[in-house]
């Protein structure tokens, strides 16, 4: 194997579910995934990062360990899968982390956004250069500083004379709309999975709704469906971004106290959380493009009532999910830090300035060399 074709990247989203990783490489024509793993968030550590986004309180000595804690686990993930690879540190060109998303905030008086997940730390536990805070110099620009994966979804999925939706259901959803004359459009649609996530574990203590089945169980509450998409979010023009300090159940509860609803209705509201995902994605969709081909990757991707319900809100599009590009649809947003970090040691400038609306396009991440 050559050194110096290899690129790891790490993700962990709004959902906080688990830590993804990616070893990536490049050849002459493609940037394509070799390997990838999804380990679980310990117990332990998941809920002190739901505390910290949920209370956007901390003091200043539990923040400093949970930055240490989650740049360790994210270290640990990735010697792990270089052993499982046969691969050494020394193959490895960069690492490009993401970091753990505690507070996005672009559009105060003082626009900033908080990753953790300390780059030395990561660097110095696996011997590789760590590219980490990709966000902030989108956002000293003027920029929302998200989302950042459309620049990707252009570079490896735009196809000459042919339109193309990428469309990622994280915790939030975005969607990158690749124009056939090559236009970059790219936003954050409103909650993808982060209400359904909260209302489960919520009611049953599952972080997740495995392939919908309690939505399954229950009816769309009309009421509650049209106080949802009444929020102001859906009226806004991008560039725009948001996150689960918007989209949460302390906003959740506020509208279900409106309306007299039962414990019998648990799964009913569900349902309804899960037809506002998809219509607040696919009515966005549709303002771009009466018909193409939608690319579905993140964890709604392996939601089937969620990609059913996309395709008959978009009867005129092809939903499928990224397998049909060659790339696990779990796997995307890592592949697109890896590739981050190859871009930042390259000293190119991410085409961002459309999508975001920063003043121009920047030089994003900053380098941890070991």
């Amino acid at each position: 194997m050559q050194i110096g074709n290899y690129y790891i990247g790490i993700m962990s989203g709004t959902s906080l579910d688990a830590i993804d990783v990616v070893i990536a490489r490049r050849t002459a024509t493609a940037f394509k995934q070799i390997a990838g793993t999804a380990v679980p968030l310990t117990p332990n550590l998941r809920q002190k990062l739901l505390t910290i986004c949920r209370d956007k309180q901390v003091d200043l000595q539990t923040l400093g360990e949970v930055d240490f804690q989650f740049a360790d686990a994210c270290a640990k993930v990735v010697n792990q899968l270089l052993a499982n690879n046969q691969l050494d540190a020394t193959q490895i060109c960069a690492i490009g982390s993401h970091g753990q998303t505690v507070f996005h905030s672009p559009d105060g008086a003082f626009p900033f956004t908080q990753q953790i997940g300390d780059a030395n730390l990561i660097a110095a536990k696996t011997g590789i250069t760590c590219v980490a805070d990709f966000r902030r110099m989108d956002m000293a620009y003027g920029g929302q500083g998200a989302p950042l994966v459309p620049a990707f979804h252009q570079a490896l999925f735009s196809r000459q004379g042919e339109n193309r939706v990428i469309l990622n259901i994280g915790g939030i959803a975005n969607i990158t709309v690749l124009q056939s004359n090559h236009k970059l459009t790219g936003y954050d649609t409103g909650p993808g999975n982060t209400l359904l996530d909260a209302w489960c574990e919520k009611i049953n203590g599952e972080s997740y709704d495995k392939d919908g089945q309690f939505a399954s169980q229950g009816e769309i509450l009309p009421q509650l469906l049209s106080l949802l998409l009444a929020d102001n979010y859906f009226s806004q023009r991008p560039p725009k971004s948001t996150g689960r300090e918007k989209f949460n159940l302390t906003w959740l509860t506020q509208h279900l106290q409106q309306l007299p609803l039962a414990a019998s209705h648990n799964a009913d509201i569900q349902r309804t959380l899960l037809e506002f995902s998809a219509i607040t994605i696919t009515e966005q969709i549709k303002l771009h493009n009466h018909a193409c081909a939608v690319f579905v990757c993140g964890g709604g991707a392996l939601n089937p009532l969620l990609m059913q319900r996309l395709q008959a809100l978009m009867p005129d599009h092809q939903v499928m999910d990224t397998n049909a590009l060659e790339i696990d649809p779990m796997f995307v947003e890592a592949v697109a830090f890896a590739w981050l970090a190859e871009q930042r040691l390259s000293g190119n400038r991410i085409p961002l300035k459309a999508v975001t609306g920063a003043r121009r396009d920047a030089l994003l991440g900053c380098i941890y060399q070991p």
